[in-house]
């Protein structure tokens, strides 16, 4: 028998939403669920799926964040915070704070962007065809939120041949002490 944990908080005033950790707005319907893993209890959990307004999310996110997350774009290379990170720690998104990859699975992959061989699981990502730029690609994105990631490719190293490419200005990474 499999239990989930299912943090809400509800308050009428907002009639059908669900102000969530964070203040993250979320969906009150049933079909707006996701099982999502949770790294800091080692277990599955049902989550809410994060639901906010355009305006809102360009309010919350920083300009590149807003451009990358919510609007597809790519940072450049080399020139953002978490490629060369090599601190232990959970990168998670930065929009909704959602647990997506390990330190432990990071490599240098020499792209100029911080890329990882899997997800902290497989609940934490989504993916979807991308032919945009006249090409055909694995977008990945968050599962809870919606926000663009970056990308998954098949020249990966071992175990799994993966490579997560992913924006930094769509992580948020907590150190592990």
């Amino acid at each position: 028998m499999k239990f989930f944990k299912l943090t809400l908080l509800w308050i009428p005033a907002f009639a059908g939403m669900t102000l969530g950790m964070g203040g993250y707005c979320m969906a009150q319907n049933s079909s707006d669920t996701i099982q999502i893993y949770d790294a800091a209890t080692n277990t599955v959990v049902v989550s809410q799926k994060v639901v906010k307004s355009d305006a809102e999310w360009k309010k919350e996110l920083t300009p590149e964040g807003y451009e990358v997350m919510r609007h597809e774009g790519t940072e450049p290379p080399f020139n953002n915070p978490y490629f060369d990170n090599h601190r232990k720690g959970i990168y998670k998104c930065a929009s909704c704070g959602l647990d997506l990859f390990s330190s432990d699975d990071k490599y240098d992959s020499g792209t100029g962007w911080p890329s990882f061989v899997r997800p902290i699981n497989k609940l934490n990502v989504a993916t979807k065809e991308d032919d945009s730029l006249g090409m055909v690609r694995i977008e990945v994105y968050c599962p809870r939120c919606g926000a663009h990631l970056g990308h998954v490719f098949d020249d990966g190293p071992p175990p799994t041949g993966k490579r997560f490419c992913m924006n930094s200005a769509a992580l948020k990474f907590v150190e592990q002490k």
